[in-house]
């Protein structure tokens, strides 16, 4: 004898993506509105529900499709079925250095460093370490410049 297979009316909500700090697990703030059966006023009611996302596809700021399902967890009894819209995620452009802040990271590190000399008995060691923070920090300076011109040029 052949069984059929069971036909199960699962609950379908969408709605945002409000929190996706666990892993294979994201919250999804569903809204509806009623009127009022008494004073006729729309009230919306928004409910948040915990929802089974296993592959970690959806970010906050997604509108997302969600499922009832057997439970998964002691608050989980929600999977997700699609992400219908993804949220922009814009470029974040590296912002420069203020002049003043490179001049003061190189003078705290070279006053470490001959702090340090001091105590060692290496002062020249200690002017060759801050001679080098210099150089470093005039190799960030012409590259946040390289990187500038790249982006005036795109």
């Amino acid at each position: 004898m052949v069984e059929a297979e069971r036909q199960v009316n699962r609950k379908l909500r969408t709605g945002t993506v409000v929190s996706s700090k666990n892993d294979k697990t994201v919250i999804v703030a569903v809204s509806r509105a009623a009127r009022h059966r008494l004073y006729r006023k729309v009230i919306r009611q928004t409910k948040r529900y915990a929802v089974h996302d296993p592959e970690n596809r959806a970010t906050v700021g997604d509108l997302v499709t969600i499922e009832e399902s057997r439970p998964v967890s002691k608050t989980k009894r929600w999977r997700l079925v699609d992400v219908m819209t993804e949220r922009d995620v814009a470029e974040v452009a590296p912002t420069s250095l203020d002049e003043a802040l490179v001049d003061e990271m190189q003078r705290t590190a070279a006053r470490a460093a001959a702090e340090a000399g001091e105590v060692g008995g290496a002062g020249a060691d200690a002017e060759a370490r801050a001679a080098a923070v210099e150089d470093a920090s005039d190799e960030a300076e012409s590259a946040e410049a390289d990187a500038a011109e790249s982006e005036d040029g795109s």
